[in-house]
């Protein structure tokens, strides 16, 4: 027990806590070195990488003397996990603050970006992308932060030092709760080193391949720097892209290569193991992957369908990205688009601003499916979805048949009744925040004058809490969330975080019984 200066003696030892915060943040302090070096080949200012850094050690070492015996129970794992993503985007701010390039230079805004990198949200407030308003290093940093969290900060951890390894498990299903991490190695850390290598074996795949189509003269403004960016949002499933005008700025056989790394990145990278590891069924076999697939192609081909038709655009003038009668241009542009929804990435092939509302639609209620459990992708994910589904049509059967016990199946086990109801109360406290978010957020649009319509208010409560990126009308694919008020956006860095950690590992330590006995 540790005393806490609230009222109450508290049983959670916070000073382990965020002693541990200290060690992610003296390791993480590597990272800011990359952009530097990126800097030093183009001729820029290494100064707000270097304080970066050295503000990450310093602050690292303070927190890691906190307490005098370190130890980390339930309580203190929470703390951990959530206090860490919400002080590394903190410390994210800094290069974007000292660079004092474009809109980031303000603090809410840096913060807002920041956030948005790490949980890969790839919202963004930047007002004129472009290497003529900002550096190259650092929007390089933009995507570097997202490649980050993508895997999650606290599985990098667990990956590299073995002090976490003892509840290495514990913490990694605290940064991604909902479903038990499955040990693919003997040991914990043995198992996140192996997701580890499996993402950077990934990543190294699509930057040889975007690279390649620039090498094939079939891509020309898709350059080494272009194709590592790229590559760094792709599988984190990230969405930031150094192009004002996002993928939209590619020809179309450098969208039809980032669709696949998109869809892989939305998948179980549990099962991607089993693949490497000579075990393809136990891929092709599994419910939720094969219940994603359909999903991708079923939304997919609907949007298809309505562009083909012209059925899916507001406008038809020719420079909106999709002439009705192409197929070609049809099907990519649909594919790509639920592919980049449904998997959070964010990434956008055209402006959907222009779509119909029927389109439109369709794309929001993509953004509540998610990718699979254990990807980088965000919002409610697939498996509870089909689990919800079972579970509600096995109650409409036990309604006529009460005597009959059905438990439900995924793959080669029951799922626990236990899991099932806090499937149903992950998906109530999503859609609770959501619709309450939307009403926060339009309320405070009227107070501010901005003029948005409730499509709009729906879109940003979404794209944030879901970690999808963008929304629709001013908040659109080719425009930015700089127009809110700073109170708007810092409740936006609320439902990034919130969103990021899937709301329950938040909302615990925020009440008092999780400080009491």
């Amino acid at each position: 027990m540790v005393g806490f200066d609230l009222g109450w003696e508290s049983y959670v030892d916070w000073r382990s806590g965020f002693s541990y915060v200290g060690t992610i943040l003296k390791w993480l302090s590597a990272a800011p070195l990359l952009p530097a070096l990126v800097a030093v080949y183009y001729g820029e200012s290494l100064f707000p990488f270097l304080l970066a850094t050295a503000a990450m050690v310093g602050v690292g070492l303070g927190l890691e003397r906190l307490p005098e015996n370190r130890s980390l129970g339930n309580r203190e794992a929470l703390l951990m996990v959530s206090a860490t993503w919400l002080v590394v985007p903190i410390f994210g701010t800094i290069p974007y603050l000292i660079a004092g390039q474009g809109t980031v230079a303000h603090p809410v805004n840096a913060l807002f970006e920041s956030m948005s990198g790490f949980t890969t949200t790839g919202s963004t407030v930047l007002q004129e992308i472009s290497f003529e308003r900002h550096s190259r290093s650092i929007l390089l940093l933009r995507q570097l932060t997202q490649w980050i969290g993508g895997m999650g900060i606290v599985v990098l951890m667990v990956a590299i030092l073995s002090e976490l390894s003892v509840a290495g498990a514990q913490i990694i299903n605290e940064e991604a709760p909902g479903f038990s991490l499955e040990k693919l190695t003997p040991g914990i850390q043995e198992t996140a080193r192996a997701l580890w290598k499996i993402y950077i074996g990934l990543t190294l795949a699509a930057i040889a391949l975007f690279y390649s189509l620039h090498l094939a003269g079939v891509a020309p403004n898709m350059g080494l720097y272009n194709a590592v960016a790229h590559a760094l949002t792709t599988m984190p499933t990230g969405g930031f892209s150094p192009e004002a005008r996002s993928i939209e700025a590619f020809a179309p056989v450098v969208q039809w290569a980032i669709m696949p790394f998109m869809i892989v990145a939305g998948a179980n990278f549990g099962l991607l193991w089993y693949v490497f590891d000579g075990d393809p069924e136990r891929l092709t076999g599994n419910a939720e992957f094969r219940s994603y697939l359909i999903t991708i192609v079923v939304v997919g081909a609907l949007l298809a369908g309505l562009l083909a038709t012209g059925l899916g655009l507001a406008v038809l003038p020719e420079n909106v990205g999709v002439i009705p009668g192409n197929p070609e241009d049809a099907l990519r542009q649909g594919l790509f688009q639920t592919a980049s929804i449904v998997t959070t990435t964010g990434y956008a092939s055209m402006d959907f601003n222009t779509w119909s509302e029927p389109a439109q639609i369709v794309l929001m209620f993509a953004m509540f499916l998610g990718g699979s459990a254990g990807s980088a992708a965000g919002s409610i994910k697939i498996i509870r979805w089909y689990i919800a589904v079972r579970a509600m049509g096995r109650q409409l059967f036990t309604t006529v048949h009460p005597a009959a016990i059905r438990p439900i199946h995924i793959s080669d086990g029951a799922i626990d009744e236990s899991t099932i109801r806090d499937i149903f109360v992950f998906i109530l406290l999503f859609l609770l925040l959501f619709v309450m978010s939307t009403v926060l957020i339009y309320l405070d649009a009227l107070r501010t004058g901005l003029d948005i319509s409730t499509l709009e208010a729906m879109s940003v409560a979404i794209a944030t809490l879901g970690n999808i990126g963008p929304g629709f009308g001013i908040v659109g694919p080719m425009n930015s969330f700089l127009p809110f008020s700073a109170p708007a956006k810092l409740y936006m860095v609320f439902l990034m975080w919130i969103g990021r950690l899937e709301i329950v590992s938040v909302l615990v330590i925020l009440t008092p019984s999780y400080w009491r006995r």
